[in-house]
Parts: C-alpha cells; structure tokens; sequence
C-alpha cells in the first residue's frame, strides 16, 4: 500500500483537518513515524514532524537544549556538521531536534509548527508509533510518552502517544514500506480522526492517551482486524474505581489488552502530571467520546 492509498483505508469520521505537532523516541527518519506522518496528511490534516536526530529511546522526559551535529544524523538523514537543529530540504514539514523527544516537542510546539502555522499552536500532539510497546512501568522511561507528557503538561494540548509491540528499526525509506509500519500507521489515524471528530475539547485538561498496538502477525495483518479497548496503565489494586464499562468498575491493565489473542489495542487514560492512570471523571469523558470505537473483552 503507497501513501496516496492511505485516504481510501483510514476512516475520517467525520473529522476536520487540524494543526497536529509530531515527534517520537525512535528519530525522526524512522519509518512508523514517517508512515504515521503520511497517513495524517491523506487524511486532511496539517501536521509537522519534530523529532529527535537519532533514537533517543529511554530518555523519559529529559529536555535539553539542542546542540549542533558533529556526526550524521539517523539513517545518513543529515550530514555531519548540521546545526542544532533541521529539516529534510524537499520535505520542510519534517524536522530534527538534535536533543531529546521532549525537546523536540517543544521546538515542535514553539519554534517549528509555527512558521507552518501563521504563528498559531497545534491543536494536537501525538507521539510515534514507537518501536515496541510501552506498557506499565516502561510508561516512565518512554521518551515517546515523555513527547506527549510534556504537550499535555507543560503546554495544555492534547496529546496521545502510540507503540507498537512489533520490534525492528527501519529506515524510512525502506521499500517496499513494511507492513507493520502500514498497519500502524493506519491505525493512529483512525484513532487520531476519531478524537478529532469527538469534538473540543479533544480531551480533558492535564491527560494523555497511552496507545499500544500488538504484534502485527499473520493473525493480524490487516487494520480492520484489530479492535480497541479501554485500558489503565498500572495495576489498581490500591486506586479509586475506574470508569464504569463492560460491567466493571476496574478497567483492564493495557499488558493484558496486548498480550490478549484476538487483535485488541488498548488505550489508557494518563495522568501527565506523573503518567499513572486518570481518574474515573476523566477516563468517562474519553469514553463518551470513543464509545462506539470501543469493545470489551471476551
């Protein structure tokens, strides 16, 4: 499937076009995040990449001025002796951060997405698809989920962070695009023009969205196949109850949505202010919103 394929698979419901800001852990020539950018594009929004030079995974919420290149950037994608910070030259849209993930979405937020913008914020952040999930305690070192934190948080935008628990890094302009790369692409966006298409407020103040994807397998191989449940990050066992759905009041732990047969993605309600679950209020506002993409476990 080629990028301009992307518009006739990724459902719009009935979203709008709007400012979204881009970064990752992984560098910003790897491909999830290049598939993820071209799919967001075919489906009508404004969105500007602003990555890390090279993979920072790991890095949290670390957020340090960028320095100028003395090596290459990832993947041969800039020359040695580049500045601080840069953009692909035919592609301005897509640009480096040679500094953190959290970083480069404040660069995103502050500095790039602007000139793009007549000087106006985004009105959404997302994060990767990271290569690998991020589950549970990895939530805290994520530098995926750092990038989304530090929108939420620090700037008041809604964000959402996306992983896929199929590995392997892969450059951007591997060809043909890999599948897994396609179907995770496909299926940010379809999540991503559902928030959209919830409408404002995309989502409640001082949240995030924690968004893992399984394994792309021979199971599931196609977007269509896979089926969205609401999740929390961490074990409840001493937390308030969840949101009341699937008649429950504790919602399951994402590792288990993952690991799951049957193709289920989970998407968790964060806390940006230190990445543990939401509160039932604010997990029951993306519920409204999402409830007719959601479904329970068997």
């Amino acid at each position: 499937m080629r990028v301009g394929s992307f518009l006739a698979f990724v459902p719009v419901l009935g979203a709008h076009g709007i400012r979204i800001i881009q970064s990752n852990d992984d560098g910003w020539a790897e491909q999830y995040a290049r598939s993820f950018h071209d799919a967001l594009i075919a489906t009508g929004h404004d969105v500007v990449l602003s990555a890390p030079a090279e993979n920072k995974s790991g890095s949290g919420s670390l957020d340090l001025e960028p320095n100028p290149r003395k090596s290459s950037c990832q993947y041969d994608s800039c020359p040695p002796g580049s500045g601080p910070i840069g953009r692909n030259a035919t592609s301005p849209r897509l640009n480096w951060v040679n500094s953190y993930p959290a970083t480069s979405m404040r660069y995103g937020i502050d500095t790039i997405g602007p000139q793009f913008w007549n000087g106006e914020a985004p009105e959404l952040a997302v994060a990767g698809p990271n290569v690998g999930s991020n589950l549970n305690v990895a939530v805290y070192f994520s530098g995926t989920v750092g990038a989304a934190v530090y929108a939420a948080k620090a700037r008041g935008i809604p964000a959402i962070a996306f992983s896929g628990k199929t590995t392997g890094t892969l450059a951007w302009d591997t060809s043909p695009v890999s599948q897994r790369s396609l179907v995770y692409a496909e299926l940010a966006a379809q999540l991503t023009n559902a928030v959209v298409a919830s409408g404002t407020p995309y989502l409640p103040d001082g949240v995030f969205l924690n968004v893992n994807f399984p394994e792309v397998s021979d199971k599931c191989n196609d977007a269509s196949q896979f089926k969205w449940v609401l999740s929390r990050i961490n074990l409840g066992v001493f937390s308030a109850p969840d949101v009341e759905t699937c008649g429950d009041r504790r919602l399951p732990i994402e590792l288990s949505v993952v690991n799951r047969d049957g193709c289920y993605a989970s998407i968790s309600v964060g806390d940006a202010n230190d990445k543990t679950t939401a509160p039932a209020a604010k997990q029951a506002v993306v519920l409204k919103k999402l409830g007719g993409l959601l479904t329970c476990l068997p």
